[in-house]
């Protein structure tokens, strides 16, 4: 069933630690946008005011530089105190546009004149013009858009730099986050797994979040309405067949007596016949009995036994009470055999059926193989090869085979039944693997010494 689940969807711890690390993200990546087109806004104000700021402070200096100069025909270039990066450059000029001083940077800039006083982006600069003496001397300070844009993209990438580490920690912190609140929803899936034939109680429901409740609820209710369905059955099944035993053994043992004093050889055909149907009908009594333990719980022992001995009780006793016992070949790998938790009846009837079927299903001049080994229980007979469609019903109650033997149809189907409960797997082939004929049912045991049963299918 986890399987299932898994193949081709994804999980909910996946969709919600993926969801939320890129809802993390984007927000983050939204923030930085924002935070970068706040700080482009605030740079250009604080750059603008630097540039006025220089404009102004160098206008009156300028003026004064220039009435000071003995000839103020040539531009003069102010040196720099120390070297340095000139970021604001400034260049003074006079009405006609004839350059009067400038600063050590400012050739580099290219600073174009003729520019009205105030703010201008021209040529990639941004440029403060300020006039002073009644316009006869202008100071235009300038500073390259570049400067600006590659200060925003640091101040931008300060901020962004950190989701390379902050998304595998999100990852990391949403993961566990989920996988801690999803605990109670996972033990709940699990739970549900775990029931099955075997196992229909109700599932613990306190641990489960608020939104889960209804869930849970809805979920016990079921398994509460197909535990009393099977219930019902079983106890129907077991009381009828249990109810049928003693009459059934009355009227038989009537009917012998009645057949030994007969002397008419008619009407003792006719109580023959009679206790032949008696016979068959205790036969179908003790399977559903069988089958009741079979599809109810008790299949899986406290503590685990060998298997070996309780195999050849059941060979000793089928060779005491059934014709064509003689053709059992029985292969065992060791004197104990496989050591299981399977509960020893329910491993005896589960023998005991499917030895029976191959008895009287197979083919009378050949031997039944019964071979034990660590990991496989297999029943081998020889005979014509099954029909496939056929051989997928055989597990079914009251499904026989193309063979016309007598039989109640429910050998295959109990053992089946406890395969399921039990946690084990029966596998049916026809012809037997590596031949042209033949039946073979084989019983899986290793699982069962694993822990509990698996859910029913």
């Amino acid at each position: 069933m986890r399987t299932a689940l898994r193949s081709g969807r994804v999980s909910l711890r996946r969709r919600l630690g993926a969801g939320l690390a890129l809802g993390v993200t984007a927000v983050w990546l939204a923030a930085s946008v924002v935070a970068g087109l706040v700080l482009h806004h605030e740079i250009d104000e604080v750059f603008d005011s630097a540039l006025q700021e220089v404009a102004q402070r160098v206008l009156p200096l300028a003026y004064a530089e220039v009435l000071a100069r003995e000839d103020s025909t040539t531009s003069q270039l102010m040196p720099p105190v120390s070297r340095h990066r000139e970021y604001i450059t400034y260049v003074v000029r006079d009405a006609s546009g004839r350059e009067l001083l400038r600063s050590s940077d400012a050739h580099r800039m290219k600073i174009p004149s003729g520019l009205a006083p105030g703010f201008q982006t021209v040529n990639g600069l941004r440029t403060y013009t300020e006039a002073g003496v009644r316009g006869t001397i202008l100071v235009t300070a300038a500073e390259g858009l570049d400067h600006r844009r590659a200060a925003v993209l640091k101040a931008i990438m300060t901020l962004v730099w950190p989701l390379a580490a902050l998304v595998p920690l999100a990852l990391a912190a949403v993961w566990l986050a989920v996988r801690l609140s999803l605990g109670p929803v996972l033990a709940f899936r699990d739970a549900i797994e775990a029931r099955g034939r075997g196992n229909l109680s109700p599932i613990a429901t306190e641990d489960l979040p608020t939104e889960m409740a209804p869930v849970a609820a809805a979920v016990n209710a079921l398994l509460g309405r197909l535990r009393s369905a099977l219930e019902a059955e079983r106890s129907f099944t077991a009381n009828s067949a249990h109810e049928l035993r003693t009459p059934i053994a009355a009227a038989l043992a009537q009917t012998q007596r009645l057949c030994a004093e007969l002397q008419d050889q008619e009407r003792l055909e006719r109580a023959r016949a009679i206790e032949g149907a008696l016979r068959r009908l205790s036969r179908l009594s003790e399977k559903l009995l069988q089958l009741a333990k079979a599809e109810g719980g008790g299949l899986i022992a406290e503590t685990a036994t060998p298997l070996a001995p309780v195999l050849r009780l059941v060979i000793d006793e089928l060779r005491r009470n059934r014709d064509g016992s003689d053709r059992l070949q029985v292969v065992m790998a060791s004197k104990a055999g496989p050591v299981s938790n399977l509960d020893p009846d329910a491993f005896a009837i589960l023998a005991r059926n499917l030895i029976e079927n191959a008895l009287k299903h197979g083919d009378p001049d050949n031997p039944v193989v019964v071979c034990l080994s660590e990991q496989v229980f297999e029943v081998s007979n020889a005979g014509p090869p099954v029909p496939p469609e056929d051989l997928a019903h055989l597990t079914r109650p009251f499904t026989r085979g193309p063979a016309r033997t007598e039989g109640s149809g429910l050998g295959l189907a109990i053992a089946a039944a406890i395969c399921r409960g039990a946690g084990l797997r029966l596998d049916l082939a026809s012809p037997i693997p590596g031949e042209m004929s033949g039946f073979q049912a084989s019983v899986h045991i290793a699982a069962a010494a694993s822990g509990p049963p698996a859910p029913a299918a």
